[in-house]
């Protein structure tokens, strides 16, 4: 029993290397790989779960699941002027300073609308509430992943990452 964890296909190109946050952008079906993904299908879950922004719930959907939807696993709310912009372009926002890069903590508040306790927090009701004892999958966000598996938070007991 454990929690695999998956993170969406591709997105277009156009929309790579950029911080998406909660724009709502699917992925591209033509990079979707499903060899990276095809011993998912033979697992049998007894609950699958994702973000409510559809490139999670459209890559669940190319392995062939119906994913429980769940707001809490949503990617990172980035602020207004972050938005689908690309680390080049935040360099040139008058906002930027080059401090931020001294720590992940700087750069999470310059980026973020929420705070890095509130994002941890939202991630962390969303694993405790899962029930004990079950094989879950979750797909979500680069964001959500790197707080579940750096943290090493408490919630998380055993895992796969894919």
């Amino acid at each position: 029993m454990g929690v695999t964890l998956l993170r969406h296909g591709a997105v277009p190109e156009k929309y790579q290397k950029r911080y998406l946050g909660w724009s709502d952008i699917g992925i591209d079906k033509k990079l979707f790989n499903m060899k990276k993904v095809e011993h998912l299908k033979s697992k049998k879950f007894d609950l699958v779960y994702c973000s409510a922004l559809k490139r999670t719930a459209q890559t669940l959907k190319m392995i062939g699941f119906e994913p429980i939807i769940d707001i809490r696993l949503n990617e990172v709310r980035f602020k207004d002027e972050v938005e689908l912009k690309s680390f080049a372009e935040l360099e040139k926002l008058s906002s930027f300073k080059m401090e931020y890069l001294d720590s992940y903590d700087k750069w999470f508040e310059f980026i973020s609308k929420e705070s890095q306790k509130e994002f941890m927090q939202r991630v962390k009701s969303f694993m405790l509430e899962l029930p004990k004892n079950r094989d879950i999958l979750i797909c979500t966000h680069w964001g959500v992943l790197r707080e579940l598996t750096t943290k090493q938070m408490e919630y998380l007991e055993s895992y796969e990452l894919y």
